[in-house]
């Protein structure tokens, strides 16, 4: 045996147990996306067996090959609102714009708070009781405001955004290291760069856990905007088709809702995971 042998084992041992666990990681994801899809499979079957048998009532329930069929009937032929694309970029708009105007307000008037006593002490009285109203029901003042256009719909999206990114970012800006703060006020750093180059960074990763929920509010305020009174859009699809009493519609524009929303959510998380690099990665599996 060489000399050189117990150090490259020593060197190998590590490298082996690293790819290990990376073996063992990708199995576990790939186990918990096939029992994903598994689950999705038995349920759909499930649903579709129970309608065809009778046992749950058919009109009312549909079933998953008519909602196929009419996804397909939409996307080839249209829907009588228009292209299904339009519909969908509609309500995708509506959403966006919502939610990226309440988003900022939330951070900036959060953060602001967070840094500034005075101003929360002032204004929060305010915030909790607009943040005890209902606001979906909102919506109808909305659109008398506003009209049938994309504006009442935003509207709607904002108000339902705004506070949970609003009191994740304030709660962010008070959880602040105080020794940073402390450090960064002997280094001679004025507020505003405390402002930017301390708190808001120590707040990002409360700011991104609102994020993930938050647009599925905005998305939710279009929806409930749209099926109150609009032009276009995957709500008026909703509403449109349960006027005709058509189920297999209903649940049709509720899949394709489900499909931008994951998306979003799948976009989200890939730019939480290159912004958040430097945070140890989740390793821990079932044992």
């Amino acid at each position: 045996m060489s000399p050189e042998s117990p150090t490259l084992n020593k060197t190998a041992a590590p490298a082996d147990r690293s790819r290990a666990r990376a073996r063992t990681a990708r199995n576990h994801r790939l186990l918990v996306h096939g029992t994903r899809v598994l689950l999705l499979l038995g349920l759909l079957a499930l649903w579709e067996g129970l309608a065809r048998a009778a046992v749950i009532d058919p009109f009312n329930f549909s079933m998953p090959s008519k909602v196929w069929d009419q996804i397909s009937q939409w996307a080839l032929h249209g829907t009588p609102q228009g292209p299904l694309w339009e519909q969908i970029w509609y309500t995708l708009y509506e959403a966006l714009l919502g939610w990226v105007i309440g988003v900022i307000g939330g951070v900036v008037l959060g953060i602001a708070l967070g840094r500034i006593r005075f101003l929360a002490d002032v204004l929060g009285p305010y915030i909790k009781v607009l943040n005890a109203l209902p606001r979906i029901v909102l919506a109808p003042i909305f659109l008398i405001w506003f009209g049938l256009g994309p504006a009442s719909k935003v509207a709607s999206a904002v108000v339902l955004v705004f506070f949970p990114v609003f009191f994740n970012a304030f709660q962010g800006a008070r959880e602040v290291d105080r020794n940073l703060v402390a450090n960064s006020r002997i280094l001679g750093a004025s507020n505003r760069q405390v402002t930017l180059q301390v708190v808001i960074p120590s707040a990002t990763s409360w700011i991104f856990t609102s994020l993930h929920v938050s647009f599925g509010f905005a998305l939710i305020g279009a929806i409930v905007g749209e099926y109150i009174g609009a032009t276009k859009g995957l709500g008026l699809l909703v509403s449109a088709s349960q006027g005709t009493f058509n189920a297999a519609g209903v649940y049709a524009a509720m899949v394709l809702l489900a499909v931008v929303a994951l998306l979003a959510e799948g976009l989200l998380a890939f730019l939480e995971k290159r912004l958040f690099r430097w945070k140890p990665a989740d390793t821990s599996t079932d044992r």
